[in-house]
Order: C-alpha cells, then sequence, then structure tokens
C-alpha cells in the first residue's frame, strides 16, 4: 500500500487501533506490518489464516469495511493484494 506521504502517520493510528481485532477476527493466526526502508510510504501486511473461508469472512466483516474505508481515502497509489501459498519453510 502506498500512502499519500502526510497520511502516513494516519495510516499507522489506524493500524495500531485496529491490529488486535484483526488478529483476533477468528481464522487469523498471524498478522505482521511491514514498511520499505527506501520508501516509507509503502507498506505491506501479511497475515496468515486459517483458510480461504476465514479470509473471505474477514473481508466481508463490518471491521474490514470499516478499516478499508478510512485506510483507502490516504492512498497516492491503487494498493496490490495476493493470496499465496507456502511452497517451502527454511529452519
Amino acid at each position: 500500500m502506498t500512502f499519500q506521504r502526510d497520511q502516513v502517520d494516519t495510516f499507522i493510528d489506524i493500524f495500531t487501533e485496529k491490529k488486535q481485532h484483526i488478529r483476533s477476527f477468528p481464522g487469523c493466526h498471524h498478522l505482521e506490518l511491514f514498511r520499505d526502508i527506501n520508501r516509507p510510504e509503502i507498506f505491506f501486511t501479511y497475515s496468515y489464516w486459517e483458510d480461504e473461508d476465514a479470509l473471505n469472512a474477514y473481508r466481508y466483516s463490518d471491521l474490514f469495511q470499516s478499516t478499508w474505508a478510512d485506510t483507502k481515502a490516504l492512498f497516492s497509489d491503487k494498493p496490490q493484494a495476493w493470496s499465496v501459498e507456502v511452497l517451502a519453510v527454511v529452519e
């Protein structure tokens, strides 16, 4: 997600407020926020969901809808999202 530079702190505030609610949503096993070290207006969330049904339940929830409405107003570019599968774990 790429944010307007003057809206970065607002996004961080939104994430800080909502992260425990997202993490507590049924089926969410993990949630992290990453920031690009060279372009501090770019963020990535990484979340691990029990299955696609759990993720879709979140996507259609009031929690997501309200969080997304607040967040998308801050973007400076179209957001991107991917669903991926683990192919290998290196320990």
